[in-house]
């Protein structure tokens, strides 16, 4: 039978009430309370608004001043009810305010002092909301992400109330995340372990306990004990003393990747700690390229590298290069020299590694030319920087001691000749500088306080200060973290080339791979990465991580971040046949159960449905409890259980369709379901459902943890079946409108961002190379984020064509001639199962 009607005197309010612009969910829950219900048509009918179709926001705010302002005096609510047609009141919060002022100040109104009280015309923009934000969280003392709820509330009792909440709440938590680090995910509430007797003595190498929050990994641990600024001894007083002035005793920090590849997930742990560093002491980070070999560096990869910071949320206090310094790395060199630190050698690489022991490890033996005179390597040093010399015929490099232990420190090589053209000097140079020459002079010129990096240059330490004293320069400390590593995949930028090369990935943003253009491709949020980062602590032991921890990790982010969409993977279609042709019912109904700031979508529930075809089985059984031939199950959010009436095969024995019945009474409607279903209804007026054309599923790209152990090499490991491409899933109608404000949203953070980028002295370096902030480095499709419900959390694919995010602001969104949906699964919605946990 047909769904149970209302009473007609009930029926004739919800028409009433749709007639001004209400949902019919919205008209329904107006029309339950007789007397809000009488206050709402008498304002209907005073104002003559019946028919009007006003939009949906005005008819809400109509609505709920017939629930806040029932007690209110005919003329007071007129008032009321004209501020609201006027566009003066613009949310639920203003109205509760105008019906308390004017339960206390009766027509006639003084305007200017209702529109004060009430928010009338309040107007602030992002940077102004930040700024504000950002001076209130200080000046209250707030102490970590425990005082968010009450900043908030605070903040709602000043004139910041009238802000919108979402945004008001988002930049509460940019605040809270810039000043007290990501937050953390709440741990499981559960009985504490017995504690254990500390052990006699720790491993040298272990790692220390993640710290609770970032906050905690920059103020405690490794980060906790580093030195103070001023505090890095130096060879004379004087060099501390310039040191200070520069940077006025503050933190300075750098990110000095080289531009021979794209960033991959272990960087995000070196972005996190120099910029995070950095910010916790209200320090500086510069972004420096180490741009020392022409020949391995392209400009995609100089700007892939400032958009990867940026996009993980870090904004560079200057951006510089190692060939800003070309100049004075030159002067230095023949300064060492000078000293007597530095010589030219015309060796072969077979004759220096025959110096060093040989493949024996015998004694160490000076080259000949070590003991030249400083003249005759000043000259010879001249004639490799005027192109004398080809490649491999002369290199410099410096004299150290032969006899330590370090190999690091057996005359290491400071300068080569290249003969390749530089992106920035151009031809200007035949020689370059290496790394080890560069890297702790540039510290030096560029005033870092701490030169954070990996443990794999914990040998470098003594060359890197060496030099410094040899050359009487402010020596910076460097100081080494472990590495972080993430088992089951390779992050050797020749290897992942190999891979694009030979046609395993499709680019180096592949969602299998790690890089960080990967990840972002495929859907995962920078705050996902960053909380993972966090989460693992800054230790001098190597983090090697399995790629289920990061998932998780990112699971967890999305589940109290990413809206919620009906979805159906693989649909199969239902009839519910005691449902009239012409039914539709449309509800409303929340993006996110708990996070309802996320707003709600409308969908149509009709005859005619689809569910997934894994939710239906021919055979039952006791322990399967979704829908079989004679079970009912319920549909999630919709207002009636199905019970499967026949269904019908195909010509290869498939079933095609169901044929269902709603339990609309009796004692199958009043029994809650012991299992619910996802479903999306047929409903070509409101354009349900929406028909995604590519769903991608991506699984691991090799079948081990340690794929570079596979012979005959790590390409022997991959697996067979890494990406399976589903057609034809279905997604509720909601997910136009969700699409849209997501991107619009993600533009305008992305602007506001860049606007502050560009205000900041020092972001861009002179010179038309260097890459600038711009707010498209931000925004992409992906971050149109959501979770199919029951499925899985998905993320647009950069091949989605869809019309309706770059159309103007006002338009109706919709699909649109040649709009084609293609979704990545970012994660499941729980671990795969057989995988380690």
């Amino acid at each position: 039978m047909p769904p149970k009607a209302t009473s007609a005197d009930t029926a004739e309010l919800v028409e009433l009430f749709k007639s001004i612009g209400l949902t019919q969910s919205k008209a329904a829950e107006a029309a339950k309370s007789p007397k809000s219900a009488t206050t709402l048509k008498d304002i209907i009918n005073t104002k003559q608004l019946a028919g009007k179709n006003l939009d949906e926001k005005t008819a809400v705010l109509l609505a709920a001043l017939a629930v806040q302002g029932n007690k209110l005096g005919a003329d007071e609510r007129g008032y009321a009810v004209d501020a609201i047609l006027d566009g003066r009141l613009k949310s639920t919060d203003q109205v509760a305010a105008a019906t308390k002022y004017l339960e206390s100040h009766p027509v006639p109104v003084d305007q200017a002092d209702f529109d004060k009280q009430c928010g009338v015309g309040f107007s602030i923009t992002a940077e102004e909301l930040a700024t504000k934000v950002a001076e209130f969280v200080t000046a209250s003392a707030a102490t970590g992400w425990d005082k968010l709820g009450a900043t908030i509330g605070a903040l709602k009792n000043t004139d910041l109330r009238w802000a919108n909440p979402l945004e008001l709440k988002n930049a509460v938590e940019a605040t809270f995340t810039s000043q007290f680090g990501v937050k953390e995910a709440a741990k499981p509430k559960g009985k504490e372990p017995k504690k254990e007797a500390a052990p006699k003595a720790a491993a040298a190498d272990a790692p220390e306990p993640a710290a609770s929050t970032s906050r905690s990994v920059f103020a405690e641990g490794f980060l906790g004990r580093l030195h103070k600024p001023g505090e890095n001894p130096q060879i004379h007083p004087r060099l501390r003393e310039q040191h200070l002035a520069a940077t006025g005793g503050q933190v300075w920090t750098r990110f000095p990747p080289e531009p021979n590849g794209y960033l991959h997930i272990g960087h995000s742990k070196a972005i996190f700690v120099n910029f995070g560093y950095a910010a916790h002491h209200d320090g500086k980070c510069y972004l420096r390229y180490d741009d020392t070999n022409p020949e391995a560096e392209e400009a995609q990869y100089f700007e892939s590298i400032l958009e990867t910071v940026r996009w993980l949320g870090f904004e560079p206090w200057k951006i510089t290069y190692s060939s800003d310094y070309f100049d004075g790395l030159y002067a230095l060199a023949e300064e060492l020299i000078k000293r007597d630190k530095g010589y030219v050698c015309h060796c072969t690489a077979e004759e220096i590694y025959a110096n060093r022991g040989g493949d024996e490890r015998g004694p160490r033996k000076a080259c000949i030319h070590r003991s030249r005179p400083t003249e005759d390597s000043l000259a010879e040093f001249r004639k490799m920087r005027d192109g004398f010399y080809k490649p491999g015929q002369a290199i410099l490099r410096m004299k150290q001691d032969l006899e330590s232990g370090n190999t690091m420190m057996w005359d290491l090589v400071a300068y080569r000749v290249l003969n390749a053209p530089h992106h920035r000097t151009h031809d200007k140079w035949k020689i370059y500088p290496t790394y080890d020459f560069t890297h702790c002079l540039v510290d030096s010129f560029e005033n870092i306080s701490h030169s954070l990096c990996t443990t794999e240059f914990i040998a470098s330490r003594e060359s890197y200060e060496w030099l410094c004293d040899a050359l009487e320069v402010y020596k910076p400390r460097q100081s080494e973290y472990g590495r972080l590593n993430v088992t089951g995949t390779i992050m050797s930028k020749r290897k992942i080339l190999q891979l694009v090369k030979e046609g395993y990935v499709n680019g180096w943003d592949d969602p299998r791979l790690y890089t960080l253009i990967a990840l972002r491709r495929r859907g995962v949020p920078p705050g996902a990465i960053l909380s993972f980062v966090s989460s693992l602590g800054v230790s001098t032991a190597a983090s090697n991580i399995q790629t289920v921890r990061f998932e998780q990790t990112v699971r967890q982010y999305l589940e109290s971040s990413a809206p919620r969409l009906l979805m159906v993977l693989n649909p199969l279609k239902v009839t519910i046949e005691n449902l009239p042709e012409d039914f539709v019912m449309m509800l409303e109904k929340p993006l996110h159960p708990k996070v309802l700031e996320l707003g709600t979508s409308t969908v149509p529930f009709t005859r005619t449905i689809y569910i997934d075809r894994d939710d239906f089985r021919l055979v039952d059984s006791k322990d399967y409890f979704r829908l079989a031939p004679g079970k009912t199950v319920g549909l999630f959010q919709a207002p009636y259980p199905i019970t499967c009436v026949s269904h019908t095969l195909d010509a290869n024995g498939d079933v095609a369709e169901l044929v269902c019945r709603a339990e609309t009474d009796g004692p199958l409607a009043a029994k809650k379901p012991k299992a619910f279903v996802q479903w999306v209804a047929a409903h070509a007026p409101s354009g349900s459902p929406v028909v995604v054309a590519e769903t991608r599923v991506f699984h691991q790209l090799f079948k081990s943890d340690n794929p570079a152990a596979a012979q005959p090499d790590f390409t022997a490991d991959i697996a067979p079946h890494s990406l399976d491409v589903v057609r034809g899933a279905l997604v509720e109608v909601g997910f136009w409108a969700l699409a849209r404000r997501l991107y619009a949203e993600a533009r305008a953070e992305g602007a506001a961002r860049t606007a502050q980028a560009a205000a900041q002295t020092g972001t861009a370096a002179p010179g038309d190379d260097t890459p600038r902030a711009t707010s498209e480095q931000l925004v992409g499709k992906e971050v149109v984020r959501f979770q199919g419900l029951r499925v899985a959390y998905f993320a647009l694919d950069k091949d989605a064509q869809l019309a309706c995010l770059d159309e103007p602001e006002g338009a109706v969104p919709g699909q649109r001639p040649g709009d084609r949906i293609v979704l990545n699964r970012i994660v499941s919605l729980k671990e795969d199962s057989g995988k380690a946990a």
